[in-house]
């Protein structure tokens, strides 16, 4: 019999498996990471022995309690860590482990996949020592180490605030905090936030954190330049200069698609995360029969939505099954579910888009590092009469690297949406290709 596969062990994973298996469904959950969690919850190597309070803070409990379902799930199910799911078609999925290729077939798909920042360069951008927000909280998470000596955190988003405060509370140097979301912006946010109160509390105390422990916080300023000849010496905003050895930057996240769309799922424009996502219903099921989506690879939600959404999609693949489930559960995730999505339009008030960015990236700003595709090329190909990004895609290169796309598929979006003077949802979306990530040559075919 043909498994129920999930891809993606973070809290939106590790909920719809713990829920399956509790059905009596033994699920095949696919993970690239060694230890599961996600990257919320992202778990140190063995051995390391920094505390959870240490690494997640106030999350430390949900972190444990993730890290603890997985553990009692795993020699139960069929669990593949270290296992990039790089294609799917026929109701197929391929897989790489360890340099062994291999594929497994499915009755039921879970998509998990989580997100990533979403990069909007700048010029030094390329500099060793320029890192996303993630990229740094990973350093942090998994490796124990900072990702230098006086790191200047710079974009908008509340990962901002939290990464930031995470070094400064490990004993880093933060020598200071660029958000380009006004101050006003948050003020006006607070009715909506104040639906979550636990979180907004959480968010205000990161914070007031920084400020009381010295920590420069700018507001409503855009990191313009990132200053360096063979790595990063500071970075410059209007007429400041600071010097600094490390940056991470991002604008807020985005979800990763690209399984979703290889596996044949309807899009739609969602201009609250101001990208084109796969569509679902309440429950997580797709336009594709038998396809669910759960958590951030759907739509930007946070943590703890994920993990509902994750629980929600499971029970979702088991009533389609003809699984007996509690018929009151559903209704209520889903109520929850409603209350987070309020929470987060708040955000989006909080920590508005920089609309302005693609207008006032410089011609010679290298946009797509993999091809080595810059703004200008762009703007050339567009002003010749291309606007669709597929067909701008074909004519200079832009997202055909080996990220295909994930990290400047957006940003060339939004210069070809302000050169061709159209909407951002009127330039379409870079289709979606295998492999999903970069594989290596010599691999082995498991039987």
């Amino acid at each position: 019999m043909k498994p129920v596969v999930i891809v993606g062990a973070g809290p939106a994973g590790i909920s719809a498996a713990r829920t399956l298996f509790d059905h009596g469904v033994t699920p095949c959950l696919v993970d690239e990471s060694l230890r599961g969690g996600g990257q919320i919850y992202r778990r140190q190597p063995p051995g390391f022995q920094r505390t959870a309070r240490q690494i997640y803070g106030f999350e430390a409990g949900k972190a444990e309690a993730v890290h603890r379902t997985l553990d009692e799930l795993a020699p139960l199910i069929d669990y593949r860590p270290e296992t990039l799911a790089w294609n799917a078609e026929d109701r197929r999925l391929d897989l790489l482990s360890n340099g062994h290729a291999a594929s497994v077939e499915y009755s039921r798909i879970i998509v998990a996949t989580g997100a990533t920042d979403r990069i909007l360069p700048v010029p030094g951008w390329t500099l060793p020592g320029v890192y996303s927000l993630g990229a740094a909280q990973i350093a942090l998470k998994y490796q124990g180490c900072a990702i230098g000596e006086r790191v200047a955190f710079c974009g908008s988003g509340p990962l901002l605030y939290l990464v930031a405060y995470q070094y400064a509370k490990a004993g880093a140097n933060v020598v200071a905090v660029l958000d380009s979301a006004p101050f006003s912006a948050q003020c006006r946010a607070l009715p909506a936030l104040l639906g979550q109160p636990a979180t907004l509390a959480k968010g205000l105390y990161y914070r007031a954190w920084l400020t009381a422990h010295g920590v420069p916080v700018h507001q409503g300023v855009t990191l313009q330049q990132i200053d360096g000849e063979q790595r990063v010496s500071g970075i410059r905003w209007r007429k400041h200069t600071l010097a600094c050895d490390a940056v991470a930057f991002a604008h807020a996240l985005r979800s990763e698609t690209q399984l979703a769309d290889l596996l044949g799922c309807e899009f739609a424009w969602n201009a609250l995360n101001r990208a084109w996502l796969p569509q679902r219903d309440g429950a997580g099921r797709s336009s594709v029969d038998g396809v669910y989506l759960a958590g951030d690879g759907a739509g930007i939600m946070g943590a703890d939505a994920a993990q509902m959404a994750g629980e929600r999609a499971a029970l979702a693949v088991l009533a389609d099954a003809g699984v007996a489930i509690d018929h009151q559960r559903p209704a209520l995730l889903e109520r929850q579910l409603a209350r987070i999505q309020r929470f987060r339009q708040g955000l989006e008030t909080a920590f508005p888009f920089p609309a302005d960015w693609a207008a006032q990236a410089p011609d010679d700003l290298m946009l797509c590092r993999c091809e080595e595709v810059r703004v200008g090329d762009i703007r050339t190909v567009v002003d010749d009469g291309h606007w669709e990004i597929n067909r701008v895609k074909a004519h200079c290169r832009v997202g055909m690297g080996r990220c295909q796309g994930r990290m400047c598929g957006l940003a060339a979006a939004e210069v070809v949406a302000e050169r061709s003077g159209r909407g951002i949802e009127d330039v379409g979306r870079l289709r979606g290709q295998a492999p999903i990530k970069p594989l290596p040559f010599g691999v082995e075919v498991q039987p």
